[in-house]
């Protein structure tokens, strides 16, 4: 809604497909509420990965913006083999997760609407979207093969890794990619995981952001600003040398801290260096002599 406002509501229109009818239906009231009464009509229920209903013609629709925070897991086994088809090749071009022999509500579905959401924008258009944070630097696998399309293709505008429990509902840490098909020939990466203050929300705890941390994440992201331990804005040809990770950490310079000390003082330590690692020898060396006098001494009980 606060992007609608931001473009003005006369000049834009809303578009959701959503399997839950609670939350179609509150999204409508939303749109009364929001004085976007005109876009009730583009508001369906239905299963967006199966059935996607927002279409010109046979192709999906495309968009200028797409927020999106879709489900990390679920058990679709039971349509799985349904979408791996020729129709579907592009749409979900990185693959489809496998059915694992158990806990199949573990399946990675999110893994299908992030593909889904980069073959639904247009071009220039932007996406925001909601993933666990093992997403941005997995090794193999179809989060390897979305992140290599994003990066390749200069799709990747930027991530932003949040606190943990940034969500009450769960204890998965999450980031959000920001998908931009306008060309980025550098990538900003926030590891914004150290703020906030957690406070219980029920029975759970969660991660607040004041909001002047919530402005610093975003005038960093805004003004593709490198801050020490915070943030990094990385070219994408050193991404690839990283295995197209995405996650901040990786970019970060190591620290070596350095010391004035005299040659006196050099010596003095050294020496004290090797009286400590003497001693701890000369306790090994005794407690090995005390465990094999212990082992000698065991005898096998009729």
């Amino acid at each position: 809604m606060a992007l609608a406002h931001a473009i003005g509501e006369a000049h834009c229109s809303i578009w959701s497909q959503d399997i839950s009818q609670k939350s179609s239906s509150l999204l409508r009231l939303n749109l009364v509420l929001n004085k976007l009464v005109h876009s009730i009509p583009n508001i369906t229920q239905g299963n967006t990965i199966l059935h996607p209903v927002h279409k010109d013609g046979k192709a999906l629709k495309q968009f200028d913006y797409i927020v999106s925070n879709p489900p990390f897991k679920m058990d679709f086994s039971d349509f799985r083999d349904d979408l791996d088809n020729d129709v579907n090749k592009r749409r979900f071009f990185a693959g489809i997760p496998k059915v694992p022999k158990k806990k199949m509500e573990g399946m990675a579905i999110y893994l299908l609407f992030i593909q889904h959401i980069i073959a639904s924008l247009k071009p220039g258009g932007k996406a925001a979207v909601v993933v666990p944070t093992g997403f941005i630097a997995a090794v193999s696998g179809i989060e390897l093969r979305i992140r290599k399309k994003l990066v390749d293709e200069r799709m990747i505008a930027g991530v932003v890794s949040m606190p943990s429990n940034i969500f009450a509902t769960t204890g998965t840490n999450v980031s959000i990619l920001f998908i931009d098909r306008t060309a980025h020939d550098s990538v900003v990466l926030i590891d914004a995981s150290a703020l906030g203050e957690k406070v219980k929300d029920g029975k759970n705890q969660k991660t607040l952001l004041s909001p002047t941390e919530e402005r610093r994440i975003v005038d960093t992201f805004n003004a593709r600003k490198q801050v020490e331990d915070f943030s990094a804005v990385v070219d994408c040809e050193t991404i690839v040398a990283k295995n197209y990770s995405l996650s901040a950490g990786q970019y970060f310079g190591v620290k070596v801290a350095y010391e004035d000390i005299s040659t006196k003082e050099y010596a003095a330590r050294m020496e004290a260096y090797q009286s400590n690692i003497a001693g701890m020898f000369e306790n090994s060396r005794a407690l090995e002599a005390e465990i094999l006098k212990s082992i000698r001494g065991l005898r096998y009980a009729d």
